[in-house]
């Protein structure tokens, strides 16, 4: 028998146009119960629509949930965020998340585009409450220059800002990183094309072990940019049920990404 996940009712209190690409939504979201993990999606289903996009939390405090939201050209959630939703319902999905440093790590290495900002900016601002303790942070972020906000990052993190003017480049943004000596935990988010490329690179040339990186596709160019079309969780639990090991897991998520293309 399966069990529906858990869906909240929220209503819009304040919109926030942050850049020409982003769009900050707080939602009151009674009986919201996070995850706690620092990089945590909900699916956020909008009024006349029955589809979910996810997007990451970029901050919880109660029943206060506050998402930035990425706009494009077209979208299912575009074209509401770009208009006044203040006072509206929406519907807000069950929290998952997926960012599990292990308890050893020496650093942490964030990189992504524009899609990435909320993930990274709340990882590098809990990630010392989660682990005990403040662990160095650099973050490589794939950004319009345009939408590039200051204080965005917690101080202390070492921030690189790289263009976006076109096509993703993250893949050989990655490959040509000089990588921080001794182990350390490696999370990525971005297009999911370039993903699949990176999690070959440190799966085969960085030789990363499962437990030390985490590389998430969040959208995908094909025609229409569209924020994660394939929910990592059923697949995630799957493949444990099935016993398979992590690299095989991802490997099923890839094939699930390519089959929405």
């Amino acid at each position: 028998m399966s069990t529906r996940a858990q869906q909240y009712d929220a209503d819009v209190v304040a919109r926030e146009q942050l850049t020409p690409h982003l769009v900050r939504m707080t939602l009151d979201v009674p009986g919201f119960v996070s995850t706690g993990i620092a990089d945590e999606w909900v699916g956020l289903i909008v009024p006349g629509q029955f589809q979910s996009r996810y997007y990451t939390v970029r901050s919880v405090e109660g029943s206060t949930l506050v998402l930035d939201i990425v706009v494009h050209e077209v979208g299912l959630v575009t074209e509401w965020a770009l208009t006044d939703p203040v006072g509206q319902r929406v519907t807000i999905t069950e929290p998952k998340g997926s960012f599990l440093p292990p308890v050893d790590a020496a650093w942490l290495l964030l990189v992504g585009d524009l899609t990435a900002l909320p993930a990274m900016a709340r990882i590098a601002a809990t990630q010392g409450a989660a682990l005990g303790s403040a662990l160095p942070t650099r973050i490589v972020a794939e950004v319009p220059a345009d939408s590039r906000i200051e204080g965005y990052f917690p101080e202390g993190a070492d921030v690189t800002w790289q263009p976006a003017d076109g096509e993703s480049r993250l893949a050989e943004i990655v490959e040509g990183l000089d990588w921080p000596e001794g182990d350390g935990y490696f999370w990525m988010a971005g297009e999911s094309a370039q993903m699949r490329a990176i999690r070959k690179h440190v799966m085969r040339e960085r030789k990363l072990p499962s437990t030390h990186y985490d590389v998430m596709g969040y959208w995908r160019a094909v025609t229409r940019r569209q924020p994660r079309a394939v929910d990592p969780g059923p697949i995630w639990r799957a493949g444990k049920a099935a016993g398979k090991s992590d690299d095989e897991i991802w490997a099923d998520y890839d094939a699930a990404q390519g089959a929405q293309q």
